[in-house]
């Protein structure tokens, strides 16, 4: 399994906290989760749209996402979760961007927290994998259980859009980070049941995770991607 591979790094909590930590090099800072289309639409204004964008995303692709970090953390084959990544994002323009991120989360990776494991995901996809994978086998290289692979994939999820509608509504840093204080809770919520799930994942295969899906980010996504002028890449 993936985190035994590793068992030979300690995991400690400082880890998960430079792994979540936006100026850690992986990318994030160049995508808006979504959010600069939801803007430009007039769905996200203030605060409190931004709370209800933040929770529908949390809820959707923030559950798929924890629950392919939790299962690659735990051990499950990382390119059979791939394919299951790819399953669940039906926008071409969201596989891409999340193959881009996942490409440069490994290269960060690979740099703090060397591992085979790692090594042999960037031979298997020298153009990416995506984001969620990488970020399960690189919970189990740095010694992290897959819950807090589950906790970083959820809060990656929210963390992304609120921080970008600064700079994209002029929104008052407090503000937005008090949406993702309010929204705690609800990532704790998603993490557990996206462990629970890589679990089962483990034991019958990625056909059991989870799929909700968020089609209106999707269409947003194809949209954005089109878009001649754009602030975030996505």
């Amino acid at each position: 399994m993936a985190n035994e591979r590793a068992s030979h790094v300690p995991g400690t909590r400082a880890a998960l906290l430079l792994l979540t930590d936006g100026r850690f090099p992986a990318g994030g800072h160049a995508h808006s989760g979504g959010v600069e289309a939801a803007v430009a639409d007039g769905r996200v204004r203030d605060p409190g749209s931004l709370a209800e964008f933040c929770r529908g995303r949390l809820h959707t692709t923030g559950q798929v996402a924890a629950a392919l970090a939790a299962a690659a953390t735990a051990g499950a084959d990382p390119l059979g979760l791939d394919e299951a990544a790819d399953a669940r994002t039906p926008s071409a323009a969201l596989r891409a961007a999340s193959r881009r991120l996942g490409r440069q989360l490994l290269r960060a990776a690979r740099a703090v927290w060397p591992a085979p494991a790692l090594d042999a995901l960037a031979a298997a996809r020298p153009r990416g994998a995506h984001q969620a994978v990488v970020l399960g086998v690189t919970a189990a290289a740095a010694g992290l259980p897959p819950a807090d692979a589950a906790h970083a994939g959820a809060y990656d999820s929210v963390s992304t859009p609120a921080f970008a509608a600064v700079r994209l509504l002029g929104l008052d840093p407090f503000h937005a980070a008090a949406v993702l204080g309010r929204l705690a809770p609800e990532v704790d919520s998603v993490a557990a049941a996206a462990t629970a799930a890589a679990e089962r994942a483990c034991r019958e295969g990625p056909d059991t995770l989870p799929a909700p899906c968020a089609p209106l980010i999707d269409l947003d996504a194809e949209a954005h991607a089109a878009w001649p002028v754009r602030l975030f890449a996505s």
